[in-house]
């Protein structure tokens, strides 16, 4: 059995992480939140992207079939459709910008 790591946790070994933290503390992206971090939006929003999810109740769907990887992946537990959809509508644009 193969025990490295994720293709998924390799592509994003090249986001910078020091500049995605300062954009969060920047924008205040983490006040007033308790688990889902804006850290695991970009990780559930980057593997939507990758793995061609066309809505929210896909990407949940998907996600809780793959529960058992998702702390491999960085995500730091399970990614409900509403708490995704909260995270994405209050939470500021700007702090994942630069990251383009």
């Amino acid at each position: 059995m193969y025990s490295g790591k994720l293709i998924f946790t390799q592509v994003l070994e090249y986001v910078p992480q020091h500049s995605f933290r300062r954009c969060v503390q920047r924008y205040q992206g983490n006040r007033y939140v308790k688990r889902f971090t804006c850290q695991d939006q970009f990780r559930a929003m980057a593997f939507a992207q990758l793995s061609y999810r066309e809505s929210l109740r896909d990407i949940e769907a998907y996600l809780a079939a793959q529960q058992n990887k998702l702390y491999h992946m960085g995500i730091q537990g399970r990614v409900a459709r509403s708490t995704l959809a909260d995270a994405n509508e209050q939470r500021d644009w700007r702090i994942y910008s630069p990251l383009t």
